[in-house]
């Protein structure tokens, strides 16, 4: 075996120390930088501006179509629903698609003519008060098909638990042959007669048979995080964001990047992750004591009693990563070896070559607690191992798995002091991690939190994503 003694890294490749970044459901608006065609063209794209008529624009440029006289569905019991228009939004609010919105006391439900195959479906909530409707009382279901994607849910207790305004959720789901309608019904909850549903924006697009799935007709999935500071426009084409994982990394270690290298798509297909993934990523940095006495350590809050899906993306983008054991190290996943001799070298097949791992992980109940974390920790190993004692991630992917009855709905998180209790909920028709996620996938529809390590030292960016509201993925680590 060749020499593995210690050597330390370029230190132009780690000059700085930035934020880490995940894949996460926000849409902040950064826009374009160049006319390059995106990676993959969706065949289904509906953005949809609830209570709002006509073509409307939105700060990141994408056109939202109101739905009054559109070429979808309304459907509802008496033609009940009301539009209503936030009287004041908050200066970080886009006012597209939050500024309006449709909100009934009885059920009602959307309808869109889709073609076969998996959608991304998000669904945009602004919890304010409008006369005859109070924030508070706000609590609904909604299903697509046979899943149940939220029950009994409040998006002000969403917001409030986390300090923000508005409240996004993403899911996954597989339209069959023969099933070219998509179905998006809205129920407030029974047990409280001034419950009421409502919505005020809801975005559809088509999505890649196998990027989440190992078959294409599995259910579907729901995105509780991602985070990086990628906006929309900026994805592979379906529109995906990013945002930092500084609250989520314990310690903030060392973030290269390499934003001249040439990616080489050769294990998985390039619309996977948007390329500035896989140019940046958290390492440990070059003090060898110090990083053999530390995990480099994420922490997930997740909902309880669920299976997840989780997925690390990787590539070795540095000069002196080139070879197999130049950086190995060990990965544990929920408190479990998941990894003795992680190597993405020899995962990958070089270095600049992206790849991902997937790995089952099992968060049991646990007595009354709604939620509980999950830890992602890498460890350096010795010297005899390696050449470098270091560890390296580039991004993470959550995806939270439904249950046997075909729910992703997660409990609300608990009222703020003074406030109302939610209503009963509606009734709804464990162990270690696998390396495999065929058992998770199994039962159809996945809840994912999506964070992908993604490192960008753009101030100008930064001030942008600020005027932003921020979004929600419920039951979160896209990461909430």
């Amino acid at each position: 075996m060749r020499n593995t003694s210690y050597k330390r890294l370029s230190p132009n490749v780690l000059s700085f120390i930035i934020p880490l970044y995940l894949l996460v459901l926000h849409f902040f608006p950064i826009p374009i930088t160049g006319d390059s065609p995106p990676l993959y063209n969706p065949t289904d794209i509906y953005t949809v501006d609830c209570g709002a008529s006509g073509n409307l624009k939105a700060w990141d440029n994408r056109i939202w179509i109101g739905d009054t006289n559109s070429r979808f569905s309304l459907i509802e019991k008496n033609k009940a629903s009301i539009i209503s228009k936030a009287a004041k939004t908050s200066p970080s609010v886009d006012p597209v698609p939050f500024a309006t919105a449709r909100l009934s006391r009885f059920q009602f439900a959307y309808i869109f003519p889709v073609t076969t195959g998996q959608k991304f479906i998000r669904l945009h909530f602004y919890p304010s008060s409008v006369a005859g409707f109070d924030r508070s009382k706000a609590f609904f279901s909604v299903k697509i098909g046979g899943y149940t994607l939220l029950n009994n849910f409040s998006a002000a207790l969403a917001a409030d638990a986390h300090g923000d305004e508005t409240v996004s959720k993403e899911f996954c789901v597989n339209v069959k042959q023969g099933d070219q309608m998509l179905n998006i019904t809205f129920t407030p909850t029974a047990s409280d007669p001034d419950a009421y549903a409502f919505i005020n924006g809801i975005e559809i697009v088509s999505m890649p048979d196998y990027l989440y799935y190992t078959s294409p007709q599995n259910g579907g999935i729901q995105f509780i995080g991602q985070k990086n500071i990628c906006s929309p426009m900026e994805d592979t084409g379906m529109f995906r964001t990013w945002d930092e994982d500084d609250d989520y990394c314990v310690k903030l270690a060392f973030v290269p990047a390499n934003s001249s290298i040439d990616l080489k798509f050769t294990q998985q297909p390039e619309y996977t992750a948007p390329p500035d993934v896989y140019r940046t990523a958290r390492t440990m940095g070059n003090n060898k004591t110090e990083n053999m006495g530390y995990n480099l350590t994420w922490v997930l809050s997740v909902d309880s009693g669920f299976n997840y899906l989780l997925r690390l993306h990787f590539c070795e983008f540095q000069p002196e990563i080139t070879e197999q054991q130049d950086r190995e190290f060990t990965i544990f996943i929920a408190n479990q070896t998941a990894e003795n001799h992680a190597d993405v070298i020899t995962w990958s097949g070089g270095n600049g070559v992206p790849i991902y791992r997937d790995y089952a992980v099992m968060m049991p109940s646990q007595g009354s607690n709604k939620k509980q974390n999950l830890y992602i920790q890498l460890h350096p190993n010795p010297d005899w191992r390696t050449r470098y004692n270091d560890a390296i991630l580039n991004g993470i992917e959550l995806f939270k798995v439904s249950k046997f009855d075909n729910s992703l709905a997660g409990p609300n998180p608990d009222p703020p002091p003074n406030s109302v209790p939610p209503p009963p909920a509606q009734s709804t028709s464990q162990g270690l991690w696998h390396t495999a996620c065929s058992n998770c996938q199994r039962h159809g529809c996945l809840h994912s939190c999506t964070l992908y390590s993604m490192f960008i030292h753009s101030p100008a960016r930064r001030e942008t994503a600020r005027r932003r509201p921020r979004s929600i993925m419920v039951g979160s680590i896209f990461l909430y």
